[in-house]
């Protein structure tokens, strides 16, 4: 198998972890109501900031560099609490209030958000296959709301709100970095931000929960951490050497897939047919949106 194909498998992997991590979360909100989004939140962010700030000194990315600069670390910084927390905390409230497949699913409209941005502050310009995604996209929300029904909610406001606001995190997680991406190792500005956004909430929100005599809450917490953070970032970071950033996007379809068919199979989720046709129709408005076509040579314009 060529490099070029297994990192292509490792990233496709790496989403469907992301994907699965919700169902992990969901466990351990099953398991007691002591388990609460912000004391997941806490110690996926603390623990794998931790761990990912270790491996970057071990490996010679000098992380302490990053916070020693003034403007670097309130980049890093504003990165861990306006684009990471919504991330990580908004998306597992969705989980406990509704389900880890509403919750990617909803996380997944982030890139028009994106593109909202690009277009108010960067004048980019709309192609017609953007304002025809982002149309598609949220009738696809509509459907899931309300199960195609005019006159009702099938989802809470609450779980709209937080699920939007993930998606908001999306979109801030994507766009705060740039810069600093441009000149500092992915692994080190990840870190510091899930290291500070970590933190952050536990200055907020201190919690201290009252853990049932369970196993099992150490093992889902371990496959939020490892499964849903470590594997997966250290895959797809390692797998953009090797493969186009558009493929990657292409790519990020599994997660909400993966977080859907899990859902079904784990947890007995139901979902009516038009829940199905809303839930594609996001997922291939945003694959739309990803979607660059072919520039075509000199060569080949000359022949026709």
């Amino acid at each position: 198998m060529s490099k070029k194909r297994l990192w292509t498998c490792l990233a496709a992997l790496a989403c469907v972890f992301w994907g699965i991590s919700g169902l992990f979360a969901r466990g351990l909100f099953n398991i007691s109501s002591e388990i609460t989004p912000i004391w997941i939140s806490q110690v996926r962010m603390i623990v794998s900031g931790v761990i990912l700030l270790v491996f970057a000194q071990l490996t010679g990315k000098k992380p302490l560099k990053t916070v020693t600069n003034k403007k670097d670390a309130i980049t890093v910084f504003s990165y861990g609490l306006l684009g990471l927390l919504p991330v990580q905390y908004c998306y597992f409230v969705v989980v406990q209030q509704a389900n880890a497949s509403i919750a990617t699913i909803l996380q997944f409209v982030g890139p028009f958000f994106v593109m909202l941005y690009m277009v108010v502050f960067e004048h980019q310009v709309l192609r017609a296959i953007d304002v025809i995604a982002a149309i598609v996209a949220f009738v696809g929300v509509f459907f899931l709301a309300t199960h195609g029904h005019f006159n009702q909610l099938s989802l809470s406001p609450s779980v709209l709100f937080w699920g939007f606001l993930s998606a908001v995190g999306v979109a801030t997680n994507t766009l705060i970095p740039r810069r600093l991406l441009d000149h500092t190792s992915s692994l080190v500005v990840t870190g510091w931000g899930l290291l500070s956004a970590g933190i952050a909430l536990l200055i907020v929100h201190p919690v201290w929960p009252h853990l049932p005599n369970n196993i099992n809450v150490f093992w889902l917490m371990a496959g939020v951490i490892v499964i849903g953070t470590l594997i997966p970032f250290q895959w797809m970071m390692g797998s953009l050497r090797y493969i186009q950033p558009s493929t990657a996007s292409l790519l990020d379809a599994f997660e909400p897939v993966s977080a859907t068919i899990g859902s079904v199979i784990v947890f007995n989720l139901t979902m009516v047919p038009i829940d199905w046709v809303g839930s594609v129709m996001i997922i291939l408005a945003v694959l739309a949106l990803n979607w660059q076509p072919k520039k075509k040579n000199k060569s080949t314009a000359l022949k026709e």
